[in-house]
């Protein structure tokens, strides 16, 4: 007993053979780690953002890269440049769908009328139209309105033939309503405004390349249902000389589409079909595109009834609807290599939990919480993920403004009615995709973290 009584003391957990850098994090740990019951709010601040930076500072020190942690430096490289690639492919692959909307959404309204307002029975026609665009012009977020009379027709070039959209205008004020009769490539229209009363046609390019049609030309015009006969309807035949060929960039247009005069169109059915000054439709524009639905409504309240107003969201719904799934398809596939990145995370933070766990049972011994262990790797999964973020965001905007500038991917303008490419990268999708990427980086960092807080300090240290 006396001999146990002179010799020295054993040391706790056995730390006389801890190495020398577990030994610099026990000599530079802070003294106040176990705050004293109840310190003052400024004091509380003072020392969790002590806490915060040894865990900062402890969570960058295992990430940069040390002699004998090659496969880790690795992964971690790795781990950086998925989050980095996956980020700035996203933000790239939404520009383009969101520049291609745009472009396409910029083009359509631009064409056409934002609004029509129509006979609820199908087929009426309007009548006594011009005060009912007095009235209507009153309204607000209106800067123009025209009449406009659509038919059905055929028309046949030799032996070639083709169903057309006939849309009867006034040109002065379908210029102000829709572009269509400014992208006038051959020919003119301004026959339409000069000589309303005779036969002259413009022509949508691929509709003229399908008859093999040019200016001068003369086709026949077939309208199923224009003259009352004692036996019913019948048709009539009109020849009509092509004055201008348009190219709007849209197919359905160039391809199924014609003008002509207002009183043209109304000549061409008697007058038993309907009094002679009418038309089909009262077009609008608006200095707001969006507040559309809300001008529609108080069109119909104002012309009653027997009329109902079609905005351009519910003519083009199918369209805009298809883009947006697109979009989400293009988000939920390019986003799997975000998901590889935070994987990537996953296995690396699990790597260094398996080779650290002398160094966390030291700081568990050393009276460190297990709440500042799940932080150090938590922080160290977001560091990786946010500075790939970064690094994605960067390249993503400088590379969308670089294509925009320089125009680097070129199309057909007769297809998409666009040159080249448009990249729209905006703020919103910017910060939409940095939060996809911090959250998948933070659910990656989850298990690994947890896995830490249960290495237990005893069974680990005992044969150190």
């Amino acid at each position: 007993m006396a001999g146990l009584a002179g010799a020295p003391p054993r040391r706790a957990f056995g730390l006389q053979n801890v190495s020398s850098s577990a030994t610099l994090i026990m000599i530079s740990m802070p003294a106040e780690i176990e705050p004293p019951p109840w310190p003052p709010a400024p004091v509380r601040f003072e020392r969790r953002a002590r806490l915060l930076n040894l865990e900062f500072f402890i969570a960058w020190r295992y990430l940069r890269p040390r002699r004998g942690r090659g496969l880790l430096s690795v992964v971690a490289a790795i781990a950086v440049l998925a989050f980095a690639a996956g980020v700035a492919a996203l933000i790239l692959s939404l520009a383009v769908m969101d520049g291609f909307r745009d472009a396409l959404q910029r083009e359509l309204v631009g064409a056409t009328a934002q609004i029509n307002l129509l006979r609820r029975e199908p087929g009426a026609a309007i009548t006594h139209y011009h005060q009912l665009m007095r009235r209507l012009a009153r309204l607000p977020h209106v800067t123009a309105l025209a009449p406009a009379f659509y038919d059905s027709v055929f028309l046949y070039h030799g032996n070639r033939a083709a169903q057309v959209t006939l849309k009867g205008v006034v040109p002065r004020q379908e210029l102000r309503v829709g572009s269509l009769l400014s992208r006038v490539r051959e020919g003119g229209w301004q026959d339409l405004e000069l000589q309303p009363q005779q036969p002259n046609l413009l022509l949508g390019g691929a509709l003229a390349h399908q008859l093999n049609v040019t200016v001068g030309d003369w086709v026949n015009l077939y309208v199923p249902r224009a003259v009352l006969t004692p036996l019913g309807y019948a048709g009539r035949t009109v020849p009509f000389r092509i004055v201008g060929i348009f190219r709007s960039g849209f197919a359905d247009f160039d391809s199924s589409w014609a003008y002509t005069s207002m009183r043209a169109a109304q000549n061409l059915h008697p007058p038993e079909s309907g009094s002679g000054d009418r038309a089909s439709a009262i077009e609008f524009r608006l200095d707001n595109i969006y507040a559309a639905p809300q001008v529609a409504r108080a069109a119909e309240k104002l012309a009653g009834p027997d009329y109902v107003a079609v905005t351009w969201i519910a003519q083009n719904r199918a369209v805009f609807q298809a883009l947006s799934l697109q979009r989400l398809g293009t988000i939920l596939l390019v986003g799997l290599i975000v998901f590889v990145a935070g994987l990537n995370v996953l296995i690396l933070l699990t790597m260094l939990v398996m080779e650290k766990r002398r160094e966390i049972a030291i700081l568990l011994g050393l009276g460190a919480r297990r709440r500042q262990i799940r932080r150090i790797f938590i922080l160290q999964g977001m560091l990786l993920d946010a500075l790939g973020t970064a690094l994605g965001l960067a390249a993503a905007y400088f590379l969308a403004w670089a294509a925009n500038r320089y125009q680097w991917i070129h199309v057909s303008a007769a297809v998409y009615s666009i040159s080249y490419v448009p990249f729209h990268a905006s703020w919103r999708a910017g910060i939409e995709v940095a939060a996809l990427s911090l959250g998948i980086g933070l659910l990656a960092t989850i298990y690994p973290s947890r896995r830490a807080v249960r290495v237990p300090p005893a069974e680990t240290l005992r044969y150190e």
